[in-house]
């Protein structure tokens, strides 16, 4: 009795109620006729509760996800196909699909019925301004009569899920040429030069050929060794994204660790359109590979969430681990140290780019400069204002000096003492601020390396290794 009751909706329990009230009033008042009534009211909801919980039909439900990853801002579109698979119709059907609530309101439709083997198709629109992984699902299915008296709920098991990638930049070609990847002359010349003693070898690992079994490394070591030299590193690239939450400045969609993951998808999915694979590390350590490049890639960054780490050190060791090929390194703030670091952890002869962030742009918006500049311009320059009743230390300098000062102060270099350590050590390295697109970033590329020269990249100094 309870769980019919539990299915009634308002206008079932107010003639559950109304019934029972005109059923007491007729024993009352001796009214038969009005008595009956009553008796008709309080059971038609009971009877329609009993039949709706007592449908035998058995529905299906399909969904398609189109496209199922999609970068921030574009719609997708999802459909279900709701079939009836039994030998009777359905009744009235309130078909709800469950979705994340940053994904908008749930799609809820009305179905008059479904007959015997019919099919039912709905659509509606996903879109989402920010990146993640989002689980869309279950259908749940209101079954109701034809009076509206009764609604019963039921669900499917079935999910999807549904990607939102960071934003994607088109970039230039020109910057990853074929010296970059160890093609051309200097590639022969550096495989032609290893013979059997110069090998390196490394540990095998599942899906090596036995042909490349170094079997001197393997007496020595004790342990299946494969030659280095013969993989296909010129085809490799590895990516390391600083996702340090100390490392980054802003908030939101505008903060420089928003535009350090867009720079980290938008590089490794330009290098996947060249041929190159590749491998994901932040400085939490390597991303578990587990398909292609681009799918582990896309869905990685997706859900990437700033770490706690206040170092580098998990990712440089993953780096020294990883196969040799392009090296890319997309960073916030980085010291000098740590820029040591990850020079130490370039393998020999691999080229490499790094991209450091200027964070501290990302703190000051341009309406905010605006206004600095505004009231700095509007204020005279021999009236200093005071804080907490002191002076700033500029306060004693002549007006004439703070203005010329003001006027030609030039922005701090930020990222000048890491990237003059990189450049050394014979990386290409740029820096991004927040009023850089990353497409002209990346292009400035192959003019921000002095210590390069044309026959690719320069060996890496002592001091540096």
């Amino acid at each position: 009795m309870r769980s019919l009751l539990a299915g009634l909706t308002t206008r079932g329990s107010s003639f559950l109620a109304a019934g029972l009230a005109a059923a007491l009033a007729g024993l009352l008042l001796g009214e038969r006729s009005l008595i009956s009534v009553g008796a008709i009211l309080f059971a038609l909801p009971l009877l329609a509760a009993l039949a709706a919980g007592r449908a035998r039909y058995r529905l299906g439900c399909t969904r398609f996800i189109n496209p199922a990853r999609i970068p921030p801002g574009h719609t997708a579109r999802v459909v279900l196909r709701l079939e009836n698979v039994s030998r009777f119709p359905s009744g009235l059907l309130l078909a709800e699909d469950t979705v994340p609530y940053v994904l908008g309101s749930r799609p809820r439709y009305v179905l008059d019925g479904i007959e015997r083997g019919g099919v039912r198709v709905l659509t509606y629109p996903l879109r989402s301004d920010l990146r993640g992984k989002f689980e869309i699902g279950p259908v749940e299915i209101r079954i109701a009569d034809a009076f509206g008296l009764v609604e019963l709920g039921r669900s499917f098991s079935a999910r999807s899920t549904f990607v939102v990638t960071p934003k994607i930049v088109p970039l230039s070609r020109s910057v990853v040429s074929g010296s970059w990847l160890g093609e051309g002359d200097g590639r022969t010349r550096t495989a032609a030069a290893a013979g059997e003693d110069d090998v390196v070898p490394r540990a095998y690992r599942d899906g090596d050929e036995l042909r490349r079994v170094h079997w001197r490394s393997t007496a020595r070591y004790g342990e299946l060794m494969v030659r280095r030299e013969e993989q296909r590193w010129r085809n490799h690239a590895v990516i390391l994204l600083d996702t340090r939450r100390m490392a980054h400045a802003g908030s939101g969609a505008s903060s420089s660790f928003e535009a350090a993951v867009s720079a980290a998808a938008s590089i490794g999915m330009h290098l996947a359109g060249e041929g190159l694979g590749g491998q994901l590390i932040t400085d939490t350590g390597p991303v578990a590979s587990t398909g292609r490049f681009e799918d582990v890639l896309l869905d990685s960054l997706s859900v990437v969430k700033p770490s706690n780490f206040r170092d580098l050190s998990r990712g440089t060791a993953a780096l020294r681990m990883a196969e040799g090929g392009l090296l890319v390194v997309v960073a916030g703030r980085l010291s000098t140290v740590e820029a040591r670091q990850l020079a130490a952890s370039r393998r020999a002869g691999c080229p490499a780019i790094a991209l450091l962030f200027a964070v501290s742009t990302w703190l000051a918006g341009p309406a905010g400069q605006a206004r600095e500049g505004q009231s700095s311009s509007q204020q005279p320059a021999g009236d200093v204002p005071s804080v907490n009743g002191q002076r700033p230390a500029s306060a004693g300098r002549p007006a004439g000096a703070a203005a010329r000062n003001a006027k030609g102060k030039k922005p701090v270099d930020e990222t000048g003492a890491a990237a003059a350590v990189l450049r050394a050590a014979g990386w290409r390295v740029v820096s991004v601020d927040a009023a850089t697109p990353l497409a002209v970033a990346w292009q400035r590329l192959p003019r921000s390396a002095e210590a390069l020269g044309p026959g690719g990249p320069a060996r890496m100094p002592e001091a540096a290794v």
